[in-house]
């Protein structure tokens, strides 16, 4: 059903891009996991299940698609680490090149939310991420 949203997703230039049925609900063309979380904080009743187009399925990113009930997941990159978390919850994905981990931009090492993400469950995950965004409080 989604295959030819996904071309157009991949010819575009939205980051992700999240779909109720055949109706897009949110787009965001910002980068990391800022849209996963601007979704998951600002979107108003969240359908029960979503599709989710992200360009890249890390770990971070499959545990913030299951804290937003995504049923299906696409991306052009994914880690084998987001596939293991997609699968333990039931979660179809369709990544067109798997890699171990997700790296920094030079690849040199792992990227710090790939890092985060381990051995955590999707709420443990959201949770470190709006500890994380939070503004200082000021005394």
């Amino acid at each position: 059903m989604y295959q030819g949203y996904f071309q157009d997703f991949l010819t575009g230039n939205d980051t992700l891009r999240v779909y109720d049925n055949d109706r897009l609900i949110f787009a965001s063309n910002k980068d990391r996991l800022i849209p996963l979380m601007q979704y998951l904080d600002g979107f108003g009743r969240k359908p029960e299940q979503v599709a989710v187009f992200d360009k890249i399925m890390g770990n971070a990113a499959a545990l913030l698609c299951v804290k937003a009930n995504a049923i299906e997941v696409f991306s052009p990159l994914g880690s084998e680490l987001a596939i293991q978390t997609l699968a333990k919850h039931h979660t179809k994905h369709h990544l067109d090149e798997v890699v171990p981990h997700i790296t920094k931009p030079d690849g040199a090492d792992w990227c710090p939310m790939e890092k985060l993400s381990v051995g955590k469950t999707p709420d443990e995950f959201y949770a470190e991420m709006k500890r994380r965004i939070q503004p200082p409080t000021e005394c």
